[in-house]
C-alpha cells in the first residue's frame, strides 16, 4: 500500500441533508468521517426520515470537536456529547444539537454507511 495524504478540506465524498453533512473520507484501508450539524439538527427528522427510519442503526466511535449533541437510546437513557469527548454510540438511537453552536465530531468507526441515502 502506498503513504496517503488526504487533506481535511477534500472529503473523498460529501452527503448532504437538511441541516448538516457528512464527509466521508477514504484513507488506506479505512474510512473515516466528518460530522457537521447546525443548530436545530435531528438525527430522526433529517437523516432518518429519507429512509424512514426513526432510530439509527449505525454503531459510532469518534470524537467530538466542537458544540454538543443529545443521543437518546431506544431504552430511553440519554447523554450529551460535549467538546473534547471521545465516544461510543451503539446501534439504536436518535441525536439531536444541543444549544445554538453547531456539533462537528470524527467518526473513526460508522462511517461507511451513515448517511448514505439522505441525499
Amino acid at each position: 500500500m502506498d503513504l496517503i495524504l488526504l487533506p481535511f478540506d477534500r472529503p473523498t465524498e460529501t452527503r448532504t441533508f437538511e441541516k448538516g453533512r457528512f464527509e466521508v473520507y477514504e484513507v488506506g484501508p479505512m474510512t473515516l468521517g466528518r460530522a457537521t450539524y447546525d443548530p436545530g439538527w435531528r438525527w430522526s427528522k433529517h437523516v432518518g426520515a429519507a429512509g424512514g427510519e426513526s432510530l439509527c442503526q449505525v454503531e459510532h466511535v469518534g470524537l467530538v470537536l466542537s458544540g454538543e449533541a443529545a443521543v437518546k437510546m431506544e431504552d430511553g437513557s440519554e447523554r450529551v456529547m460535549r467538546a473534547g469527548e471521545f465516544f461510543y454510540v451503539p446501534p439504536g438511537h436518535d441525536s439531536w444539537v444541543v444549544g445554538d453552536e453547531p456539533y462537528v465530531s470524527l467518526h473513526i468507526m460508522g462511517s461507511e454507511s451513515y448517511a448514505a441515502t439522505a441525499e
